[in-house]
Formats: C-alpha cells, sequence, structure tokens
C-alpha cells in the first residue's frame, strides 16, 4: 500500500506533468505577493465625463460651484483635494485610465484637464476605504444612449457601438495595466464594481424612455456575463440635473426606471440606486447657466462621485 507521503509525492509529480503539458502557467502562493487592485468601472454618457469647472472665476457668480471655490471656502471637506504645495493632490494610491490619459487620480480627468466628473469624489471614497491599490477605468462619451449606442445584446437589434468599445476598453486597460501602470506591475486585478451616470438621450425619446428599464436590466445582465462576473456590484447614479424642480414627464418617468431597476428582485443586495436631486446647484450659484450639465457645478459632480462610491462600499460588504 501507499503511504500518505507516496501518495501526495505521486499527485504532485501528476500535477508537474499536467502543467507542462497544458502550458498553464501555476504560480504558489508567497505570503510575500503584493495585494492586488481593487478595479472600478465608470461609464455613462456626458455627465460621466464631467463638466465641473475647476478654477474660480470671480467674474462668474464669484466663482461659485468652481472646485477651487470649494477648497477655500469648505476647507473641513475638500482641503486635501490640494496638496501643501498648493496643487491638486495626486492619489498614487488610486490610479486612473481615461482614454488618452492615465495616472494617479487627481482634479482634472471630466470633459478637459479644467473640468472633474464622479471619477474623483469616487475614487476619494473608495481609496479611503481599500489598503490595497484601486484603479478606475472611465468610459465615457458625451450624447449616448441606452437606446442605441450602449445598446446591450439582450435587448436585441444592433448592439451599440458604445457597448462594444466599452466592453473592449475594459479588457485591454485590465490587460494592459501592468504597462499603463508601472506600480501595478504584476499585481492581480479584481473587477470589483461598476458605477453608471446616463440618461440624458433617453430622457429626450419617447420611445427609448419607455424601454430604458429593461434596457439597464439587460445592459447590467450583459456586462456580467462579458466580463466573466455573475453578480459585480452596479451603482445607478440617477438623471436629475433639475433637482427636485423637475416636472418633465419623461424626466420623471426615466428617473422612475432607473430607480425600479435596482428595485428588482434579481438585483436585490447588488445593484444599488444613487439619488442626485439633492446635489443639483442653482445657475446662480454656479459656473454656469446648464441644467443638463449641473450647470457645471464641480460640488455637484463630486458629491454625485462621492454618492455611487459609498453606495459601492455598501453592496461590497454586503457581497
Amino acid at each position: 500500500m501507499f503511504s500518505t507521503r507516496n501518495r501526495s509525492l505521486s499527485v504532485a509529480i501528476a500535477l508537474v506533468a499536467w502543467v507542462f503539458a497544458s502550458g498553464v502557467a501555476v504560480v504558489a502562493a508567497d505570503k510575500d505577493a503584493q495585494p492586488g487592485v481593487k478595479v472600478f468601472i465608470l461609464a455613462g454618457q456626458s455627465n460621466m465625463v464631467g463638466a465641473g469647472e475647476i478654477v474660480m472665476n470671480p467674474t462668474k457668480n464669484e466663482g461659485k460651484g468652481s472646485l477651487e471655490y470649494l477648497v477655500k471656502t469648505d476647507p473641513v471637506k475638500y482641503s486635501r483635494l490640494k496638496n501643501k504645495d498648493g496643487n491638486w493632490t495626486a492619489r498614487e494610491d488610486v490610479q486612473i485610465w481615461y482614454f488618452q490619459r492615465h495616472g494617479p487620480l487627481k482634479a482634472g480627468y471630466g470633459g478637459s484637464e479644467k473640468q472633474i466628473g464622479p471619477e474623483l469624489g469616487f475614487g476619494w471614497v473608495v481609496g479611503d476605504a481599500f489598503e490595497q491599490p484601486v484603479l478606475l477605468i472611465k468610459i465615457a462619451w458625451g450624447g449616448k444612449s441606452i437606446g442605441k449606442d450602449f445598446r446591450p445584446p439582450s435587448s436585441g437589434g444592433e448592439v451599440g457601438p458604445s457597448y462594444t468599445e466599452m466592453i473592449k476598453h475594459v479588457k485591454e486597460t485590465m490587460r494592459d495595466a501592468g504597462t499603463l501602470f508601472p506600480k501595478l506591475k504584476d499585481r492581480k486585478l479584481e473587477l470589483a464594481g461598476l458605477g453608471w451616470h446616463q440618461g440624458w438621450n433617453d430622457r429626450v425619446n419617447q420611445a427609448f424612455n419607455d424601454a430604458y428599464e429593461e434596457n439597464l436590466s439587460n445592459f447590467i445582465r450583459d456586462v456580467r456575463k462579458e466580463l466573466g462576473a455573475a453578480k459585480l456590484p452596479f451603482v445607478i447614479a440617477e438623471t436629475g440635473m433639475s433637482g427636485h424642480e423637475e416636472k418633465h414627464p419623461r424626466a420623471l418617468s426615466l428617473m422612475k426606471a432607473q430607480a425600479a431597476v435596482a428595485a428588482r428582485e434579481e438585483f436585490k443586495g447588488n445593484v444599488a440606486f444613487v439619488g442626485t436631486k439633492d446635489f443639483f446647484r442653482t445657475a446662480e450659484n454656479s459656473p454656469a447657466n446648464q441644467a443638463f450639465h449641473w450647470n457645471r457645478n464641480a460640488e455637484t459632480y463630486y458629491l454625485i462621485g462621492e454618492g455611487m462610491g459609498e453606495a459601492m462600499l455598501k453592496l461590497m460588504k454586503g457581497k
């Protein structure tokens, strides 16, 4: 009879033979290995792109609503966004990829280097929550609907080109993370969640509006399937650009559809809805009068991201 030792030796030899035959690399557990990387996708249209103004313009409402104004007038909450040299803080523990731009998270990853989107508030929340590094993959374009541009396969018809591009960019960025971000080289990447802020182009189209709940539900299922993450935490930020004063029927029905997706039984505990109406700031307290872009108010965009980050952590804790 084989002894336990002999049996273990035989299993080990068989495993080595299988490794060489299959070409699969098996890496032994290393107690000194670097911790993995939490990866979050931030996707949507122009309000995920972000139009929050960074620079304070004293001639426009005394600079209200800009990121510089926030740091100056509310240092308890926002002073950490700048370092002791007066430059915008770059978080080495939170890296971001946004098409042609990538590097440590700081102010300037919105529609231009002079703007922010939800990524800043989101990144600070999740960055503070984890000891291991965080990678944000931001994929957003202006003027995109889920009825057409982000249309998921399960909704039938032609798959949206933005949906296809999003999946491609996520896979490529995760594959090339070690090259794009040398500090993440040789670290294991864990896809941890997806944040979604989109809706304007569906809310102005009645057919898209009527199908929004089903399209977004299909989107969640399909993205999870494509990326191999069956219960990937998913956060939906409300399209609440006019605040509590919004009265347009299509706007109201679209926001209702967004909330209904998170309320579905199949998504209980893994999809969250973040109300954003409280984050609306009037044009008189903002850099611009442009309601569909949250009046370009940096505080609004920061709070949306912060709310999404907090909701994401709750989902992950439950998971």
